[in-house]
């Protein structure tokens, strides 16, 4: 499936590169809480190999994605530092792409994660598609995540969520909710999310309609085809 595993200034991430031509682009995955990424994954690996699309996906378990340094990760940076200074640069010196054909996509712990990092950074990201994202993490303070050790108390972690980080006027111009109407975690907040873009005046697509067994990875691998297609359309027009 030509999946490798590569270090990323001291952190390992699962790599895919198509074979032939040059690919047009990459896709930044961004795992969930669980850790797992797409490595081997036949759904995306599929899609990747038919778009020419590169697939990397950094490891970095229980980090939320936010710009919290999460010390089992890194003591000296965030994870969103990393992804925007580290990714990137890996991204120019191993293929010669760079920003903005780096698109972000991820699932749950990481679909969050993924609004975290387009809409903090906008211009460098403007592609992000989110899988089930867990937007209002700060309700999962308290249960014995590692949101107790980054944050001190709910509102602290309410107020690094990424709705919060939205920017009316510095948005990505591409982006993609998806969320199975059957998930019971995240499909409440993510209607919240969608109603905020909708009244905010920001362009989306979302698909709340398709169902895949509520939430997990029946789901996400359900979704590849629709992912993967939105990110290589919007790969195109930037």
């Amino acid at each position: 499936m030509n999946w490798s595993t590569a270090e990323i200034a001291g952190h390992s991430a699962d790599v895919f590169v198509p074979e032939g031509a040059s690919p047009a682009g990459v896709v930044l995955f961004l795992h969930g809480y669980d850790g797992v990424t797409l490595k081997d994954n036949p759904a995306y690996t599929r899609e990747l190999t038919k778009q020419n699309l590169i697939g990397l996906c950094p490891i970095a378990p229980h980090c939320w994605w936010t710009d919290e340094v999460y010390p089992p990760f890194d003591e000296q940076i965030s994870p969103l530092q990393f992804l925007t200074q580290q990714v990137a640069a890996y991204c120019q010196q191993s293929w010669q792409i760079a920003p903005p054909h780096i698109a972000v996509c991820g699932i749950e712990m990481g679909g969050q994660g993924a609004l975290q990092l387009a809409y903090r950074h906008a211009r460098q990201f403007p592609i992000v598609v989110a899988i089930s994202p867990k937007v209002d993490f700060e309700t999962w303070w308290g249960h014995g995540t590692s949101l107790d050790t980054l944050f001190a108390d709910q509102e602290a972690a309410r107020q690094r969520t990424a709705i919060l980080h939205l920017h009316p006027l510095n948005y990505p111009k591409h982006q993609l909710l998806l969320c199975d109407p059957a998930d019971f975690y995240c499909f409440e907040a993510v209607l919240t999310l969608a109603s905020k873009l909708s009244s905010t005046g920001i362009a989306f697509d979302q698909d709340f309609e398709s169902s895949h067994g509520g939430f997990g990875w029946n789901y996400a691998n359900a979704m590849a085809p629709r992912v993967i297609n939105y990110i290589a359309d919007s790969l195109r027009a930037c």
